[in-house]
């Protein structure tokens, strides 16, 4: 009977809350640390942005807005920045911090810790780069924190606002190390209550969090956050239409046709039971092609253009993508940003790019020129049908099927001749999109994937990242963006539109675009 008890009363505890107000999702690319030092993958961002603030913060429409920082000046040679910060942001509670109140608040020595951490070579965090303009910052006092660049550097804000340069307590590393990663204390509107890898993450409503609404009511309005983890899309749809989660994210081949029509419009079966959401996103698709080898192919310029010109970039988003997207045929600056529209990109040339491959066959003396294209199961269909298009006009195409993380690390180290690619804004500036390119950018130790490197492009983007003129900064922008386009170091395929299904008792889920998941003012209707 004491065991019963004991099961009973745990049982009981674990749901003292209001479930009609968790908000369920799925999270098939699993997530790999709570760590905002490793909030790379958007699997991670979407868990952390739930747990953490940092200074400033995005709305919908990627403004900079305030959030731990309720204020903040520039000096005159936009080197110096200079946070007022809030005296109201409370860590989560836990038993790490001093009797009785067991938290404590966050001060300007807490961000001048974090951007130690983020720095630290043994902590070894991907997002180090966003204070490469950095010369350094300091804690003046409780609430006044000062940042002073190397250089003017436009696209700072935007910079501090990524889930990276969040606020962490440095008791918490202390005692947990790198077993911080799974068991998160930050400030966010949710904080961590359990997470069984690969099974289930559970998120409870912060009591203590700091932001209001409009009608000054606390946030968040939710009891708390669900994660599962079921890795397969298809039967990710299967719970999302009977009810069992709340949201889906985007659109898989193994489902598109069911949920929505050939022109992109909910299938009138749904129409009462879900809505759609939709938004332009900053995510450009595409091909990658590295440079760093010896590989006829991919060294070949005539043979990148033929790849280019080699399919219907319209005919895949039509009928792979149900018309949710638009064809990449404007360079590699997505729809959304200044900087867009001006290069001219790769249209369907089948004639032209015969006649290129036909060259690169007398230059090169290869008779059957040949590439492989790697890319994950989500990208199959896409792959496939520019393998069909490719091998029309006379490129031999193998497509090598990974599993995304395999993906993600092989790209990573050039270990892929030819591989999809997506690309998501980290902040709202072209220069984003530009820094793929920039040779000091080589992976591992940044984003250029393809390795390309070109010293005009380089001298345009040292001088592009210096621009305070918002008009000369573009104008660089679109010269950088019409030298990738000539040189083909990628094939383009599609900017993103991003969409979301949510069920219909589900109110203030809005659409943003780099497809953010904000929860902190998302409601259930019973």
């Amino acid at each position: 009977m004491l065991t019963l008890v004991l099961v009973a009363c745990t049982n009981k505890k674990d749901i003292l809350y209001n479930t009609s107000q968790v908000f369920r999702y799925n999270e098939h690319s699993n997530i790999t640390s709570l760590d905002p030092a490793f909030s790379r993958v958007q699997a991670n961002i979407w868990a952390v942005n739930q747990l953490f603030n940092g200074l400033v913060q995005l709305d919908d429409s990627l403004n900079i807005q305030p959030d731990i920082a309720k204020s903040w000046t520039i000096s005159e040679n936009a080197l110096q920045y200079t946070f007022t910060l809030r005296n109201d942001v409370y860590f989560h509670k836990h038993q790490l911090f001093n009797p009785p109140l067991q938290t404590r608040t966050v001060t300007a020595s807490d961000f001048e810790y974090s951007f130690n951490r983020l720095l630290d070579e043994k902590v070894a965090s991907p997002g180090r780069w966003v204070l490469n303009y950095v010369d350094n910052y300091q804690a003046v006092n409780d609430t006044i924190f000062t940042v002073l660049l190397k250089q003017p550097f436009p696209a700072f804000l935007g910079l501090l606002s990524t889930k990276y340069c969040s606020v962490i307590p440095k008791e918490a590393i202390a005692f947990f190390g790198n077993d911080f990663r799974a068991h998160p204390i930050g400030t966010g509107p949710f904080q961590f209550k359990r997470w069984e890898e690969n099974v289930k993450l559970v998120l409870r409503r912060n009591p203590l969090y700091f932001e209001k609404d409009t009608q000054g009511n606390q946030l968040p309005y939710l009891e708390a956050i669900a994660v599962t983890f079921l890795p397969d899309k298809q039967s990710e749809f299967l719970q999302f239409t009977q009810g069992n989660i709340d949201f889906l994210n985007a659109l898989d081949a193994s489902y598109k046709d069911e949920l929505l029509t050939t022109s992109g419009k909910l299938q009138s079966k749904y129409q009462d039971a879900i809505q759609m959401i939709s938004a332009p996103y900053l995510n450009t698709e595409y091909l990658g092609i590295y440079l760093d080898n010896d590989i006829p192919e991919n060294q070949s310029l005539k043979l990148r253009k033929a790849i280019n010109y080699g399919f219907d970039r319209q005919k895949m988003i039509t009928y792979l993508r149900n018309n949710i997207g638009t064809p990449a045929e404007k360079g590699f600056i997505p729809n959304g940003l200044p900087g867009f529209g001006t290069s001219n990109g790769y249209s369907y040339q089948p004639e032209k790019a015969k006649q290129l491959i036909t060259e690169f066959k007398k230059e090169t003396g290869i008779a059957s020129p040949t590439i492989t294209i790697s890319t994950d199961a989500n990208y199959l269909d896409l792959c496939e049908y520019i393998q069909r298009e490719l091998q029309k006009i006379g490129i031999s195409t193998t497509i090598d099927l990974l599993t995304s993380p395999t993906l993600r690390q092989s790209k990573s180290t050039g270990k892929l001749a030819i591989f999809r690619a997506s690309w998501i804004a980290d902040y709202p500036d072209a220069e984003n999109y530009l820094s793929l390119f920039y040779s000091k950018n080589f992976t591992p130790e940044g984003p250029n994937y393809t390795h390309f490197k070109n010293n005009l492009f380089d001298q345009w983007y040292e001088q592009a990242v210096k621009t305070t003129n918002t008009e000369e900064r573009i104008a660089l922008y679109q010269k950088m963006d019409s030298l990738i386009i000539e040189e083909a170091p990628v094939v383009p395929l599609y900017y993103d539109q991003s969409i979301r299904f949510i069920q219909k008792n589900i109110k203030g889920l809005t659409g943003n675009g780099i497809n953010f998941l904000t929860l902190k003012k998302v409601k259930k209707i019973d």
